[in-house]
């Protein structure tokens, strides 16, 4: 293990098996075409085509192979040191001011409250609640809304009474959206503060989380953001379910893949993560992209931003892998995730404005360059199946070879792709068999449930591909989305919405079939997946949706998670019900300002020596 301390050791070695991986995929292509008798004209756009698709994927297996091993032989990603045991006691924190900040945009009320007060309680709970005060961030405009909000969080703030105190500012200049929000609190109460622990509307943590985290940060004065793993739980819709049972099984071993290699120069996701407030307020002002939108104007995906610029400024960013209990909630049908999508492919593409931006580290450049290719990589995967049945029309004899699978080429290379497709999966259902099978129902359920949300990942991933390459267009296109409160809940479709929805994808799948089938009948079967998918995209996309499939495979047992057979205390409903409250309250006022500097960075200049800080070498 000394061999691999250092982390820029790691992280070329890290890069250096993905590109690697990429490469024995771009040769074994071309000499697999070869072999077929395909030209050299074909076979060079489809070679570089599948080894960027290659590469892309290899990302995801090195993250599980490394986290798999890691896991199975519990040492932590960070130090390389064995994991403690689950009997060890949590490090308690000394004296703090912890800002607990939840920054909403005409959010449930009865929800958002909801959540506050099930972490309050088991802040109480736990007798350590001294030093946290919730402050809810509200951004409202909505006037039906925001009179339900102010009630709401009035009739809250009476119940914590000064056990625990609930601030609550509402601004009506939305300036900046969600990033515009946090830095409007800073510049008035962060002096105040030395932490904020950023919750979405829909997030969940206990008390021993918190507390862990401000412990953790407290002990490293280098600390300047440190990220946890949120996984969803508590929906109930078929699609939910899956996602949350995906998250449970694989987030945290790929997570762990990830921390191995980024140290102190990880990224940040937006929420459920812990702010060293003065850290923040030095490095993290934002500007707006010269240019307007969709790649100009405000930042939209402010997190990796911001984080970048913390490194920058010479502090560190850490992802915590520990199993804490940090939760959120995912939109609940496919609609619903491909809209949040839209929002999130637009904000990572700006991201490529930022790749030469003076002082990053190049580990923050990298997140921009992974994030980006997060949806560009549907484009490739697209170009590769388009070009790939061209190429089969004009040379049939090779599709029939190819299909096949007479040669030692293609045999190779089919068994490589589906071990970097499947093996993430394959490799989080062993490590969760051999460690924690119960917390899913048992080995049997674990695996029924890991098949059936592998065969639903399958058939549900050209359909978001097609969506991702339509989205790109919208942005070349000068399209830009507005800013609206993101979808929460269990949303049922109607089979209407979702034809409507998916109605061009199930058009391309059919016609892709019958093509095929006329054209290519030996390489038909072979793509089977993706023009099934897309022919059934309606019918998944509004069976997808259902609560009561959802709830059906809950009753069996399939698709179970740990935070349902061993609930966290987070996850339990506070003591806010929506019918209950009276409109009229209104909050008490927020504390006196303690107003501070946050200067806006410069985005065209460079910072002097971005590697060193007055603790030494970031990420060594």
């Amino acid at each position: 293990m000394r061999l691999i301390d250092n982390f820029d050791l790691r992280r070329r070695l890290f890069l250096a098996l993905v590109l690697c991986t990429g490469l024995l995929g771009l040769v074994g292509l071309f000499q697999a075409l070869a072999a077929a008798g395909v030209d050299l004209f074909a076979r060079i756009p489809l070679a570089l085509l599948f080894a960027l698709t290659f590469t892309w994927i290899a990302v995801s297996f090195w993250h599980a192979v490394i986290g798999f091993v890691l896991g199975v032989l519990r040492r932590n990603p960070f130090s390389l040191r064995p994991e403690p045991g689950p009997s060890a006691s949590a490090p308690a924190p000394g004296a703090h001011r912890t800002a607990l900040v939840v920054p909403i945009y005409n959010e449930d009320p009865a929800a958002v409250c909801s959540g506050i007060a099930a972490m309050a309680a088991s802040l109480l709970a736990s007798g350590r609640s001294q030093g946290f005060e919730f402050f809810v961030l509200s951004d409202t405009w909505d006037a039906n809304i925001l009179a339900a909000e102010q009630t709401a969080v009035a009739d809250l703030q009476g119940k914590l009474g000064e056990r625990l105190p609930l601030r609550y500012r509402h601004r009506s200049n939305n300036v900046g959206r969600k990033a515009g929000n946090l830095a409007d609190f800073c510049r008035r109460w962060g002096r105040c503060y030395q932490f904020m622990l950023v919750l979405d509307a829909d997030s969940r943590m206990d008390a021993a989380s918190m507390l862990r985290l401000v412990a953790t940060m407290q002990s490293d004065p280098r600390i300047g953001l440190i990220q946890t793993v949120p996984v969803p739980a508590g929906q109930h819709s078929l699609f939910a379910r899956l996602m949350q049972f995906a998250a449970a099984v694989y987030s945290p071993m790929l997570a762990t893949g990830q921390a191995f290699w980024q140290g102190r120069t990880a990224n940040y996701w937006g929420h459920n993560a812990l702010i060293r407030i003065p850290a923040f307020m030095a490095s993290c002002g934002l500007p707006d992209l010269p240019g307007k939108p969709p790649l100009g104007g405000e930042i939209l995906s402010h997190d990796f931003v911001e984080s970048a610029l913390l490194v920058r400024g010479g502090w560190s960013v850490v992802l915590d892998t520990a199993p804490l209990a940090s939760h959120e909630e995912v939109p609940g049908n496919l609609v619903d995730y491909l809209v949040r999508d839209r929002r999130w492919m637009q904000g990572n593409l700006q991201h490529l404005r930022l790749l030469r931006l003076p002082g990053l580290h190049p580990a923050s450049r990298v997140h921009f360059l992974f994030g980006a290719c997060a949806f560009l990589s549907s484009i490739a995967w697209l170009g590769l199946i388009v070009l790939g049945l061209v190429t089969m029309l004009q040379h049939p004899a090779a599709a029939v070879e190819l299909a096949a699978g007479a040669q030692t080429w293609s045999l190779t290379l089919l068994t490589a792709t589906l071990g970097l497709l499947f093996g993430p999966r394959l490799l989080g259902l062993l490590l969760a068999s051999l460690q924690r099978p119960q917390a899913f129902g048992g080995r049997v359920r674990l695996l029924a449930s890991g098949v059936l949300e592998a065969v639903a990942g399958v058939l549900l991933a050209p359909v978001m591909m097609l969506f991702h390459v339509r989205f790109a267009l919208e942005i070349v296109s000068g399209s830009s989305v507005g800013w609206l409160s993101p979808p929460r809940g269990d949303r049922g479709l109607t089979f209407f919405e979702a034809l409507t929805r998916t109605g061009l994808a199930s058009v391309f799948g059919l016609a892709w079939m019958v093509l095929a089938a006329i054209q290519t009948p030996q390489y038909l079967w072979w793509m089977s997946p993706v023009w099934l998918g897309l022919l059934l995209a309606p019918l998944l996309t509004w069976a997808s949706s259902s609560r009561r499939l959802g709830e059906g495979l809950q009753a069996a047992g399939l698709l179970l998670t740990p935070a349902e057979l061993g609930p966290a205390p987070a996850l339990a409903r506070g003591p806010v019900e929506a019918q209950r409250t009276r409109l009229g309250r209104t909050p008490a006022a927020p504390p006196p300002e303690c107003p501070g500097r946050m200067p806006i960075q410069c985005l065209g200049h460079a910072v002097p020596d971005r590697h060193k800080t007055r603790y030494g070498r970031i990420g060594v």
